[in-house]
């Protein structure tokens, strides 16, 4: 991510472009004290694929408005989770059952939950 950009203005965007596409379930997960791969972990639910490709789309767009694009994006149209890496940020969108799966929010429980701050 751009030094210029402030990273936590960008988990903002990102929180507010999941929840404009009614993601659902959002976590905002601050692991810097944890974790060497991100800063931030962000969560979200989605109802089928193509609220989660609607979600994707609204958070690139997003973060284009901080020229910051996406390291890798991984996931793809018959996929349960989408994965999107801005190195800082990773943005973690689900189905029902692979949220439930995977359980990434017991995993990163160590992390501080900040996202009440980013509503």
């Amino acid at each position: 991510m751009d030094n210029n950009v402030n990273i936590l203005e960008c988990v903002k965007a990102i929180y507010k472009a999941i929840d404009d596409k009614k993601g659902e379930n959002i976590s905002v997960i601050d692991v810097r004290k944890i974790s060497p791969l991100a800063d931030y972990f962000i969560l979200a639910t989605a109802d089928n694929i193509q609220q989660m490709k609607a979600i994707r789309d609204n958070v690139e767009e997003a973060m284009m408005a901080y020229k910051t694009y996406a390291k890798s994006v991984e996931g793809d149209n018959n996929s349960t989770w989408i994965l999107i890496d801005y190195k800082d940020i990773v943005v973690n969108i689900f189905n029902r059952e692979s949220r439930t799966f995977y359980n990434l929010d017991k995993l990163w429980s160590d992390g501080a939950d900040i996202t009440e701050s980013c509503k």
